[in-house]
């Protein structure tokens, strides 16, 4: 079964920071645009914070508490994917777990399924590397490739 990027074109959103251009493209987006990129922005600040504070199995009882069964449409996966990456680049040290459950916090309010897939990076030596990605109904909405990662384990919604 394999598993394809909710986005076509893939990002690197911890490495980035916002710079001229990005706050110039800020001032270019519609009004609704603008208004979910903001709320991906307190949602991404909240798990960051939340991560910092608590601990991981904390932060995701929040998500499965939420009743989400449904399949989101390409659009929704899309959409989620851009505005929670693009908030991270606001968001100091939000990494790959924070972006992986603000994503599905997104996607649970919105009643729509989907799983964290935590796996290693083969390969690497003495130095162990982790990631994480957000899948749903197969498709890689954040995290990027899975190519050169061993899979551990998936957290679903519940």
């Amino acid at each position: 079964m394999s598993q394809e990027p909710a986005m076509e074109k893939r990002t690197r959103p911890t490495k980035h920071r916002p710079g001229r251009r990005g706050v110039a493209r800020i001032f270019s987006l519609s009004g609704p645009e603008l208004m979910f990129l903001g709320y991906c922005l307190m949602v991404v600040m909240a798990v960051r914070l939340g991560l910092t504070l608590f601990s991981y199995s904390r932060i995701r009882s929040v998500v499965t508490r939420l009743d989400a069964s449904q399949c989101a449409s390409m659009g929704d996966l899309r959409r989620i994917a851009w505005g929670v990456a693009a908030a991270a680049r606001f968001v100091p040290r939000a990494s790959c777990l924070t972006q992986a459950l603000s994503g599905q916090y997104i996607l649970a309010r919105q009643g729509n399924e989907s799983k964290i897939r935590i796996g290693i990076e083969r390969g690497t030596g003495e130095r162990l590397k982790a990631h994480a990605w957000l899948v749903s109904d197969n498709h890689i909405v954040l995290g990027g490739s899975v190519d050169g990662f061993t899979h551990l384990l998936d957290h679903g919604g519940r």
